[in-house]
């Protein structure tokens, strides 16, 4: 193999993790670098598993593999371990729509909710809501059908978040989100309404750094799994959402 995707040290420290897990087998770098690069090319390109280069082994044997890890929620369990180093001072939520191929449909009869596929005025969609630190750096996500409002899912995405900044677009401005939040000890930096009678104050200054979970959405879309769904499954998805925002976390 002439070239590696995912650079030395970055793989060194994932590696080091895996190693501490004891329920996946582990011991062999080579093949577990080998592997993580498969993983990774698949990720990047979109490609089918099909195609996947026969130096990075046989695609069946990865891709059984890498759902095996997506079904322990390993990948995320990895994305974890790094974003315990995260900056909380603030805090942002937001969620993005990623268009689903056709070929992602079909996992079972009416299981598109189940597997967070839906319609929208995008389409068939799936909609990425996500918690990223003060630098950008991706803390959590939670996948629902593309059509599914955002405002429902940021209790769940806040609800570990003490004394903090947290930042959000008009589209969090509710009283029972903002009063969740108050009582976390936090400060809503979420601009009011405009049919809001009493509107809020609201640091803009602070604010402005809201452009930071815009930059995260544009980082994980350059990675063709992710821009565009493939996968029948949710946890599929989910563990390549997991694995991009890890590389991200040690560039």
């Amino acid at each position: 193999m002439d070239k590696y995707y995912i650079i030395e040290e970055a793989f060194e420290k994932i590696f080091f993790y895996l190693k501490s897990r004891l329920d996946i087998y582990c011991k062999n770098r080579e093949k577990t670098r080998f592997f993580l690069e498969g993983v990774y090319f698949i990720m990047r390109t979109g490609a089918q598993w099909s195609e996947l280069p026969l130096y990075y082994g046989r695609y069946k044997t990865v891709h059984k593999r890498f759902l095996s890890w997506a079904k322990k929620d390993l990948w995320n369990d990895i994305l974890s371990f790094f974003a315990q180093e995260c900056d909380v001072e603030s805090v942002m939520i937001d969620g993005s729509i990623v268009r689903a191929h056709a070929c992602a449909s079909g996992y079972k009869k009416n299981s598109q909710e189940e597997q967070a596929l839906g319609r929208s005025k995008g389409g068939f969609t799936t909609k990425i809501h996500a918690l990223v630190d003060a630098l950008g750096l991706p803390i959590k996500f939670i996948l629902t059908p593309g059509q599914a409002s955002e405002i429902k899912q940021a209790p769940e995405l806040i609800k570990d978040i003490k004394s903090a900044n947290i930042l959000g677009d008009k589209a969090f401005d509710c009283d029972e989100l903002i009063n969740q939040i108050i009582s976390q000890s936090c400060v809503p930096v979420i601009p009011s309404r405009s049919n809001r009678k009493n509107p809020r104050e609201v640091d803009y200054h602070l604010y402005k750094e809201r452009h930071l979970i815009e930059c995260f959405f544009s980082k994980i879309k350059h990675f063709r799994r992710i821009f565009s769904r493939f996968d029948k499954m949710a946890l599929a998805y989910m563990g390549f959402l997991a694995f991009a925002s890890t590389i991200i976390w040690l560039r």
